[in-house]
């Protein structure tokens, strides 16, 4: 038999941390000591063979803090507003490093949110920070760069183990924490100061980002920040024949009627349909407006994510010009307000080109108006669970009573600019 150590009687101790919130504690549960912050394991080994006990109570626990993350999951707030197919798809599309380097090579984005966060320097000073879908941890070494003393950075796709890579190999593992999981379904061990994230998709709405942006606000002190602060989302009325024209004419294909032998013409009229109601996404020479913006906001400090559920957006456009209305263009503007300066992230065809380029929706029917006469009506974005929004515009030259208006599929856009 070996000699026994020296040590052998050493009672050992093992602190567990547990980052659970106490509404996760599955019922009838309660912990003994609520103001510790760790469970401690104390074990005093016996002989050299000795195995580590792990008491009944220990199991039961463990298997209930199982049961309940993993009910957790599929109750979520993203569960129950995703279908599981297109939460995949999305995941594994933004867990690509060719995807993150398309963003960050993003020179307005990328030089935008760097200088909001930095130059709001005293806004992160000290301060703990959480970043929302943070990907390649960008922002979160913005934040860092700012002075913010400990940074939780959320990442619910594989990219979470780059991100855990880049903040090792850049040595702040003591301000930088990857949590790998989805906002709506991690905990943290303290709430924070400042929340920032890139939510936005194409048109603002896409990919339903924004919601679990809101969400995170549970863990936002009552006085705390939010990076970005608020949006504004612009349409006006254009006029484009030549769009309007090449639309008609992809649809031209299912106009044969000899395609090896078979009348593929029965279903032209269901194309049309099809990619009048693809949103396209390019961009254009603003002479191509006929009208002044109308300007929708959004304040994320004060919106609540059932505010995104139906967004309704009423216009009223005075004509400036006489033509063909073939359909509404739409981009977004983000504002950053900080306690130093207010910076402005804008993807206008005024201004230089972003990743989001700017978005156009089709009217089925062009309208005629003149200058000077009003076009009414309104824009309709309703959720759904392929993480996107089914779009209805509405519209009415109210001069003549001529109307039109089309339903928009978010999720499928024609990317033109390819």
């Amino acid at each position: 038999m070996a000699a026994r150590s020296p040590h052998a009687q050493q009672l050992l101790r093992c602190s567990v941390q547990l980052l659970l919130a106490r509404e996760e504690l599955p019922a009838g549960l309660q912990l003994a000591s609520p103001s510790q912050g760790a469970l401690q394991l104390e074990v005093l080994p016996g002989a050299e063979d000795a195995d580590v006990t792990v008491t009944d109570e220990y199991n039961t626990f463990s298997n209930a803090v199982k049961r309940c993350r993993s009910q957790k999951k599929e109750n979520s707030v993203f569960s129950q507003r995703t279908d599981e197919a297109s939460a995949a798809q999305y995941f594994q599309f933004y867990g690509c490093l060719s995807q993150q380097q398309n963003m960050m090579q993003d020179f307005v984005r990328t030089a935008t949110y760097h200088r909001a966060i930095v130059q709001n320097y005293t806004d992160f000073t000290d301060k703990v920070v959480l970043d929302v879908g943070c990907g390649s941890g960008i922002l979160s070494f913005f934040a860092v760069q700012a002075g913010a003393r400990r940074v939780y950075a959320v990442e619910a796709s594989s990219m979470a183990k780059y991100a855990e890579l880049l903040v090792r190999s850049n040595n702040l593992s003591d301000k930088i924490t990857v949590l790998a999981g989805k906002i709506e379904e991690i905990s943290l061990p303290e709430n924070v100061d400042v929340v920032i994230s890139e939510p936005m998709g194409y048109m603002l709405f896409n990919e339903r980002m924004l919601e679990s942006y809101l969400h995170s606000k549970k863990w936002l002190k009552s006085n705390g920040m939010m990076f970005p602060t608020y949006s504004d989302i612009h349409l006006a009325p254009f006029s484009d024949e030549q769009l309007y024209m090449e639309h008609y004419s992809r649809a031209n294909f299912w106009y044969q009627e000899w395609f090896y032998g078979v009348n593929l013409s029965s279903l032209r009229s269901a194309a049309v349909d099809e990619y009048l109601q693809q949103p396209v996404v390019d961009t254009f020479d603003v002479r191509i407006l006929m009208a002044q913006t109308v300007k929708y906001t959004i304040n994320f400090i004060e919106a609540t994510e059932e505010d995104l559920h139906r967004v309704e957006i009423p216009f009223v456009f005075q004509m400036m010009q006489s033509g063909l209305i073939h359909g509404l263009a739409f981009w977004f503007d983000v504002a950053f307000v900080g306690s130093l300066v207010t910076v402005w992230l804008s993807t206008a065809p005024t201004e230089p080109l972003t990743h989001w380029y700017q978005v156009r929706c089709l009217l089925q029917t062009p309208l005629f108006a003149k200058e000077g006469e009003t076009l009414s009506g309104k824009v309709l974005l309703v959720a759904n669970k392929r993480q996107s929004y089914d779009i209805q515009i509405v519209a009415m030259v109210d001069q003549t009573g001529f109307k039109s208006g089309n339903i928009i599929d978010l999720k499928n856009p024609f990317f033109r600019f390819v």
